[in-house]
């Protein structure tokens, strides 16, 4: 338990401070583009991995017409998911940003009871509340009540990040599903998102893209690489 926890805490302050520097360093670059190529930086580093400690054999299992595009799609929601966030980071504070991002569990848990027939625990629905309200808590300034719901409603870098988590919520259902009933191994998945949202992301990317730009950001992209998987998929 003491370890779990000190794990969860290290990788709250990677998390933290990835995003403090992503901000920083990058929030000038399209975040399109920031992504595509950390993707792809990060594909270049993981592949050989998975290569030389022979994770290809069975990468996957066999799977129907449908169950390849939900495994599929639920990849390319990431993208949707990623794309929302890192334009919220850019254009608003990472104290305010991120909290409202991850309270994917808020859409995770109503959409496992609809679409999979959970039953939720106590402790679940306790965990949920506690965790919406310390966002709520977080941001309320005084006067009204509702105050910070109204401002969540009038800003555009809340909604992108409560989108983002809503996106995230189809996303963890899609990878429960694919993981745990088809049998995809997490490192087919981190292969299948490492190669499709650079691949969804390049259009919007390449259209933006200015040549410096691109090459800075191809440069110091290979550095956060790690970190981005980490900061991706960790707090899910």
């Amino acid at each position: 338990m003491t370890g779990s926890l000190v794990a969860a805490v290290a990788a709250a302050v990677l998390l933290g401070s990835y995003l403090v520097g992503v901000k920083r360093y990058f929030s000038h670059y399209p975040p399109t583009l920031y992504l595509a190529v950390v993707h792809a930086v990060g594909l270049c580093w993981y592949l050989p991995i998975v290569v030389a400690t022979g994770g290809v054999d069975d990468l996957l299992p066999p799977l129907t017409a449908a169950e390849t595009g939900l495994v599929v799609g639920t990849v390319g929601l990431i993208a949707v998911a990623l794309a929302a966030f890192y334009h919220a980071l850019a254009i608003g504070d990472v104290s305010y940003v991120a909290p409202i991002s991850k309270i994917v569990p808020v859409f995770v848990l109503p959409l496992e009871v609809l679409l999979l027939g959970q039953h939720l625990s106590g402790i679940q629905v306790i965990g949920v509340l506690v965790a919406t309200t310390a966002v709520y808590v977080a941001n309320y300034r005084g006067g009204s009540l509702l105050a910070p719901l109204r401002t969540v409603v009038r800003r555009r870098d809340a909604l992108l990040a409560l989108a983002s988590a809503a996106v995230f919520g189809v996303v963890d259902v899609g990878k429960r599903v694919s993981m745990q009933e088809l049998a995809v191994p997490a490192r087919a998945f981190v292969i299948l998102t490492l190669v499709i949202v650079p691949i969804a992301l390049l259009p919007w990317a390449l259209r933006r893209r200015g040549g410096a730009a691109f090459a800075a950001t191809a440069g110091s992209s290979s550095l956060l690489a790690a970190s981005s998987r980490r900061a991706n998929t960790s707090f899910r």
